[in-house]
C-alpha cells in the first residue's frame, strides 16, 4: 500500500472514532496523530501528558508547548509509577504494570471529557521489539492509529515534515526506566542521573544516545557516525569530568554503538 492510501485510511479511521483523547508525549509518532486528529475531528481531541520522573523535564514542557501551538486541549496527570510495585522492582514485564496503571487513568480522563477513545501513538514498527506495555494497551481497548494504518516511523517523519510539524526530525526519547537494566531497582536517583548525563550529551551536540545507568557504571551508546567525535579532545574529558559529578565512577562508550531497545539483548 502507498502512503497516500495509508494517510487516507488513516483519515477515515480517526474519523470513525468520533472523539478521542491522545496519550501524548510530545513525541515523532503522538505529536503527529495529535496534529492529525485535530484536523479530522476538530475540538473532538484532547491531549493527557504523563508527568513522571520516567520522562524528562524537558519533554515535558515541549509536549506542554506543542499542544498550545496545535490549539488542542491538553491535561496532564501524575504516573504514580513508584507506587507500582513491579515498576520498582524492574521485573521484565514492567512495562505492561505501568503502561496498566497509566493508560487506566487516562481512560479515567477521557471519559470525564466525554471522550469515546483513548489513542497511543505505536506504529507499524513497534512490533520488532520486545514491548511487554502492548499487552496492557490491548486488554484497554486502547486504539493505535497509526500502526492500524501500518505507517512506520520513516514515513510518520515524512508526515510530519509535510505538515510542518517540528517534531519531525526530533530524536527518539524512550521512557528513562528502559536504561536500567532489569533486576536492579529504578530509584528516582537513578533515573535523574540519566537524565542530566543525557542531557549533558544534548548540549554538547549529540542528537541520538542512551546513557545506561549500570551502577557505578555509565555505558553511552552514540551512532557510529558520533564515535569519532565522542572521542575528540577535549570533549571527551568534559564529559567524564561532568558524568562524575553527577555521580558515576566510570564512565565507557559502548562499541557497538546506539541501538533501541539494548537492555532486551539479555532477555
Amino acid at each position: 500500500m502507498n502512503l497516500q492510501d495509508k494517510c487516507k485510511n488513516l483519515r477515515e479511521y480517526i474519523k470513525n472514532l468520533g472523539s478521542l483523547c491522545v496519550a501524548f508525549s510530545g513525541g515523532v509518532d503522538s505529536t503527529y496523530l495529535l496534529a492529525l486528529a485535530h484536523e479530522v475531528l476538530g475540538d473532538k481531541v484532547m491531549a493527557v501528558t504523563v508527568c513522571s520522573s520516567m520522562y524528562t523535564k524537558r519533554e515535558y514542557h515541549e509536549s506542554k508547548q506543542l499542544a498550545l501551538k496545535l490549539g488542542v486541549k491538553h491535561m496532564t496527570i501524575n504516573a504514580d509509577e513508584y507506587s507500582i510495585k513491579e515498576f520498582v522492582e524492574n521485573t521484565k514485564d514492567r512495562c505492561y504494570y505501568c503502561k496498566h496503571a497509566i493508560f487506566t487513568k487516562i481512560k479515567e480522563v477521557a471519559v470525564q471529557h466525554g471522550m469515546a477513545y483513548v489513542a497511543d501513538g505505536s506504529n507499524a514498527d513497534d512490533d520488532n521489539d520486545f514491548r511487554p506495555g502492548m499487552k496492557a494497551i490491548k486488554e484497554l481497548g486502547v486504539v493505535s492509529p497509526l500502526k492500524a494504518a501500518a505507517l512506520t516511523k520513516r514515513e510518520i517523519r515524512a508526515l510530519s515534515k509535510e505538515m510542518g510539524l517540528p517534531t519531525w526530525d526530533k530524536p527518539a526519547f524512550a521512557c528513562l526506566a528502559s536504561r536500567i537494566p532489569y533486576g536492579i531497582n529504578i530509584t528516582r536517583e537513578k533515573l535523574a542521573m540519566v537524565e542530566q548525563a543525557e542531557e549533558y550529551l544534548m548540549h554538547v551536540g549529540f542528537k541520538q544516545f542512551r546513557v545506561r545507568h549500570h551502577g557505578e557504571i555509565a555505558r553511552i551508546e552514540v551512532l557510529p557516525a558520533d564515535r569519532s567525535k565522542f572521542l575528540e579532545e577535549p570533549l571527551y574529558q568534559d564529559i567524564i569530568r561532568e558524568y562524575k559529578k553527577i555521580g558515576f565512577a566510570y564512565v565507557t562508550l559502548d562499541l557497538e554503538g546506539y541501538r533501541m531497545g539494548s537492555m532486551n539483548e539479555v532477555l
